[in-house]
């Protein structure tokens, strides 16, 4: 089975090049199909380009590479079609003013993480991953030599862990179990303390990554 991805823009263009790279078949959706489309033209045999519909029901995962706003448009209309699929969440509440500075769009305490897990089908595998890098570090540091960085996750739930353990590590990466759904935020921006921006831009790779998980749960 493949992994849909549904967005093909900074974050979802690079996981799916990530993934091809590492032997994962995807199938890619956009709004724009023609983008869609072309991506998957320059990935090859284990690319191939859908609807929106079409990508989640052929899939055994679905990564919605999009704005929160959109992840929750989608996930009302084809919630039937993600029953018993993993669903993977890398989405943030940000959002930019007028003058274009960064603002959270959900309350505090409350994260993008939360939202989405909560409109997902009971029998839907619910994870926060791929969300934790700025675009560029993402498409950069796949398969950092000597020592992979990590991507953070966070799901309480064993067959979406499963499967996002695959998945990072296919992208070239390692992964890192930051908690369940009721940690997400602080995988997010705005304030989240495992985003790389509240990292000063660090990459980190397992023991750091472990000891900024703990540094939390010790404060």
């Amino acid at each position: 089975m493949a992994t849909a991805i549904i967005g093909t823009g900074n974050i979802g263009g690079t996981l799916a090049r990530h993934l091809v790279r590492g032997g994962e078949p995807v199938v890619l959706a956009a709004k724009d199909e023609a983008n869609a489309a072309a991506l998957a033209q320059e990935l090859g045999e284990l690319a191939r380009a859908a609807s929106v519909e079409e990508a989640i029901a052929e899939a055994d995962a679905v990564v919605f590479a999009v704005w929160l706003d959109t992840t929750k448009e989608l996930v009302a209309t084809h919630t039937r079609l993600l029953q018993n699929k993993v669903v993977v969440d890398p989405s943030n509440p940000l959002g930019f003013d007028e003058s274009g500075q960064m603002i959270r769009t959900l309350p505090e305490g409350q994260s993008a993480g939360s939202v989405v897990a909560a409109l997902l089908p009971a029998g839907a595998h619910y994870a926060k991953a791929f969300g934790t890098l700025a675009a560029d570090a993402l498409a950069s540091a796949a398969n950092r030599e000597p020592e992979r960085a990590v991507l953070f996750y966070a799901t309480d739930d064993d067959a979406a862990a499963t499967t996002i353990e695959r998945l990072i590590h296919a992208a070239g990466f390692e992964p890192l179990k930051a908690g369940g759904v009721v940690d997400a935020g602080r995988m997010e921006i705005p304030g989240g303390d495992l985003h790389q921006y509240s990292l000063n831009g660090a990459l980190l790779d397992l023991d750091e990554a472990r000891g900024a998980v703990a540094a939390e749960l010790s404060a």
